[in-house]
């Protein structure tokens, strides 16, 4: 996933290849557990898809995919990986839907993208207008809590964690309490969460599952 920039500018992000990036096998486990156990007939929209790794192993399990990601290097890659997958340089939008011409989908992924974006309540409804009446919403976005916030602090780690120097790096920091505010804006009632990766409470990532009302 690329950063959204201001005026539209979408920066490369440097998806030269399909080398998994943000579907690291903590995360790729963890959202998986998040979904149903038989994904034949599961259609599924991957937003910021980046290289397609994350979309492509899930339609190896029977999911029917599209992916989209405004990085042109990222859906050069996926579309070369993934042969049977839809990849489309596309941002989430409120008419997402009519540019791909596809009908509303069982379910939305979005791992490791919210935390990029100048402009996430965008992206949140976008997600939200992709889904049916009763769709699910799946994001994961790094974990930030009490305990690993005071570890980082202790261990003088904050530099290195919240890096200023990373272009197209992560601009917006989420907790918990935050991304639920930002999904029940876009009319996506939260229903689980999880961490991922590390131990609990240090975790790597945090996930949501949310259900679109109807």
């Amino acid at each position: 996933m690329t950063t959204q920039a201001a005026g539209g500018a979408v920066p490369e992000y440097g998806y030269a290849d399909a080398a998994p990036r943000c579907a690291h096998a903590y995360l790729r486990e963890a959202v998986r557990a998040l979904l149903p156990a038989d994904l034949r007939g599961i259609r599924i929209l991957d937003v910021g898809c980046g290289n397609g790794a994350m979309l492509g192993w899930l339609c190896a399990q029977g999911a029917a995919g599209v992916g989209l990601d405004p990085s042109g290097q990222g859906i050069a890659a996926a579309r070369s990986a993934f042969k049977g997958v839809r990849f489309e340089q596309e941002l989430a939008a409120p008419d997402v839907l009519a540019r791909l011409s596809e009908a509303p989908f069982d379910v939305v992924i979005s791992t490791e993208v919210v935390e990029h974006l100048y402009a996430p309540r965008d992206w949140a409804v976008g997600c939200a207008a992709a889904l049916k009446p009763g769709g699910t919403l799946i994001c994961s976005t790094p974990y930030h809590g009490y305990l690993k916030n005071l570890v980082l602090s202790l261990s003088n780690k904050w530099d290195k964690h919240w890096n200023p120097l990373w272009d197209g790096g992560h601009i917006k920091f989420w907790s918990r309490r935050t991304l639920e505010a930002l999904l029940r804006e876009a009319h996506l009632e939260p229903e689980a969460f999880r961490g991922a990766g590390r131990w609990p409470w240090l975790w790597k990532s945090m996930l949501i599952r949310a259900r679109k009302r109807a």
